[in-house]
């Protein structure tokens, strides 16, 4: 087994965020938003789709290398899982559900005569004799069955679900119906089962999505692609919630010097444009990895390098507003009565900060970790847009876009990158959002008497 850089700090973030779930569970004034976002049907429907996404992005994160000794490439457990994605390339540019290239070619047949045609692929639709005449039928048939596979598989086990609670569990708890947020979580998990197990069922004779510049399957691009979303979603936020928490909450309880030099710091960050920043410190780790070749000889062991670079720089330019919301709060904490009795008691200030300011503000930092976490993935599209993101050689949604504006420009057509990676990062970010929204509604004060 191999472990990168960011797969040890991935899964230490699974075992903290488990170990915040139970500290939460205890806590009482905890309880009621986290009700309320169990009763929110749109929340819960977001966090089922964040799950499944959270859960390809662990799978991805599970490298080792191959143990036939054939090979000293480093996979992960969801490339072995997809290696006929991963190893049926072809030629060049084929379309989604294609039989043949895109563009044609002059091809050889079986008598040395020659002919200007699209060349048949060596994967996609292998399976027909005649592929012209059989494809559509093939294609209708094969998602048919797909779709009822993934059905009978997920359908099973929701609808065993439903007779334990209308036999066992509605009587004892007094409700006749299931509620509109566990109809929502079904309705989307039975929609996700199904359409992932069409898609792999598909991909077993097709390139569901198309094949890119060099033939590799860009379904397998999308899938690999949201490992490196979240990473960047999520090693962000932990490398900029300690400086934003530590330096805004300090800055608002004490003031004075201190306050002086924590402003004093964020405004010169916030003064620095952060493209120029970003751009310089890859700069410095690509020169570094230069000059130090023996210790970064895999490929992918330099793009993790990288994207944990990346991660840092992100997080140390990030963490300003979050740390500018923290002391403005904490400003208004201090003055309030029990902060105050506490300190006419003796209680030491330590203390102070951790039993009454800190719980008073982990509401702004929760709502403030998933509204940045859907930035952070989009930011990582543009900056792999302008070059200055993740190495090439990673998959990214942002690579995919970079390498599609040129595919966008030539004719016929290449659109199926594109549009590949737009509707994955559209559906991440578009759950993140919701599911913001849900936690921001349910952890606002405000709205407590709702």
């Amino acid at each position: 087994m191999v472990i990168l850089w960011t797969d040890a700090l991935i899964f230490m973030l699974v075992f903290g965020v488990g170990a915040l779930a139970i500290y939460m569970r205890r806590q009482e004034s905890i309880q009621r938003p986290l009700r309320k976002i169990a009763q929110s049907s749109v929340g819960m429907g977001s966090l089922v789709v964040l799950v499944f996404f959270v859960l390809i992005g662990l799978l991805d994160s599970i490298h080792f290398k191959p143990t036939d000794g054939s090979s000293t490439e480093i996979i992960s457990c969801l490339d072995a899982w997809a290696t006929p994605l991963r190893v049926h390339g072809e030629k060049t540019y084929s379309a989604p559900l294609a039989v043949t290239l895109y563009s044609k070619e002059i091809t050889v047949l079986e008598g040395g005569a020659t002919q200007w045609d699209y060349p048949r692929l060596v994967f996609g639709g292998s399976h027909l004799r005649y592929p012209e005449a059989r494809r559509l039928t093939d294609v209708i048939k094969k998602t048919i069955d797909g779709f009822a596979r993934g059905s009978a598989l997920i359908g099973l086990p929701i609808l065993l679900y439903l007779g334990w609670w209308y036999k066992i569990r509605s009587p004892k708890v007094g409700q006749s119906s299931l509620s509109t947020s566990t109809k929502a979580v079904l309705v989307v998990l039975f929609s996700i089962v199904s359409l992932s197990y069409t898609f792999i069922h598909l991909s077993g004779f097709y390139h569901v999505l198309g094949t890119d510049k060099v033939g590799e399957d860009v379904f397998y691009q999308a899938i690999k692609s949201i490992r490196t979303g979240l990473v960047l979603g999520t090693l962000t936020t932990l490398i900029m919630l300690p400086l934003a928490i530590v330096f805004g909450i300090l800055a608002g309880f004490f003031r004075g010097w201190l306050d002086d030099v924590i402003q004093y710091i964020y405004t010169t960050l916030n003064s620095i444009p952060s493209v120029l920043l970003i751009a310089a410190s890859i700069l410095m780790v690509q020169v570094y990895m230069t000059n130090h070749e023996q210790a970064f000889s895999s490929v992918i062991v330099r793009a993790d390098m990288r994207l944990l670079f990346l991660c840092l720089i992100l997080g140390v330019t990030n963490w300003t507003g979050l740390c500018r919301l923290l002391r403005a709060e904490t400003l208004k904490l201090r003055e309030m009565e029990y902060v105050q009795a506490a300190q006419a008691l003796g209680v030491k200030q330590g203390m102070i900060l951790i039993r009454h300011i800190l719980p008073n503000v982990m509401h702004l930092v929760l709502i403030s970790v998933v509204l940045d976490f859907s930035s952070l993935v989009l930011a990582e599209a543009v900056l792999s847009y302008i070059n200055i993101g993740v190495d090439p050689t990673t998959y990214s949604w942002g690579n995919m876009i970079n390498g599609a504006r040129l595919e966008m420009a030539r004719e016929p057509l290449v659109w199926w990158s594109l549009s590949a990676a737009f509707v994955f990062m559209f559906t991440l970010v578009l759950a993140a959002n919701l599911f913001a929204d849900t936690v921001q509604d349910a952890f606002d004060p405000r709205r407590s008497a709702d």
